[in-house]
């Protein structure tokens, strides 16, 4: 039996995923947690085989916890299950750590499937991303700004270009003030940007935030 944490911060989608899984022999919810803080202290204290988590969440968000797992719980594989499209977080997500991405939108088998996948230790690729991640091998030089960013660079960006102060920043990723700083130079020298606003237009021009 694999045991499935799920962490959305919509009950209603939680209670949705949780009814279609427990339709799946071998397949239990054994864990709910409608933030990525909730999420990291139940894995802590729980066994899971995965965890189906969100992006977008108050407290931390799915990018923050995805982070933080590695060295909570590096084993623990992880399926990101977004209300954003494949095209707008799964490169960096997949280099981040986890084992699959799908969209809300995808048919329930889908779902289904990535999870039973990943739970057994392989990764899940779904039709969407093999593309996407074809057209990097294949034309590098069209990749987006944000996908150029590393892992750390891409959490400090999504938080600059929410509207967090570096202040802000720096209390919640638990580093200093000098460091955020660091990360801001660094994301707009990359993306050719030289403001936080030109960050905040570009994240809602490519629909990287709601």
């Amino acid at each position: 039996m694999k045991n499935i944490l799920l962490v959305d911060d919509h009950s209603i989608v939680r209670q949705g995923l949780k009814n279609l899984i427990e339709l799946e022999a071998g397949l239990q919810v054994t864990g709910e947690a409608a933030s990525g803080v909730e999420a990291l202290k139940l894995v802590r204290t729980n066994q899971y085989d995965i965890m189906v988590l969100d992006i977008s969440m108050p407290d931390k968000n799915g990018v923050d916890t995805l982070h933080d797992l590695k060295y909570i719980a590096p084993n623990l594989p992880v399926l990101v299950l977004s209300g954003f499209a494949e095209e707008q977080y799964a490169l960096n997500l997949m280099r981040s750590g986890c084992k699959g991405y799908l969209a809300k939108d995808a048919d329930s088998d889908e779902i289904i499937k990535a999870i039973k996948m990943i739970s057994n230790g392989k990764r899940y690729i779904s039709a969407e991303l093999a593309e996407l991640m074809s057209n990097e091998l294949s034309h590098p030089s069209e990749k987006q700004l944000h996908e150029m960013l590393s892992d750390r660079e891409f959490q400090v960006f999504f938080k600059l270009a929410g509207g967090l102060s570096p202040t802000e920043i720096a209390t919640e990723l638990n580093i200093s003030i000098k460091t955020v700083s660091t990360y801001r130079t660094r994301i707009l020298e990359k993306m050719s940007l030289k403001t936080n606003a030109d960050l905040t237009y570009y994240a809602i021009k490519n629909e990287l935030v709601s």
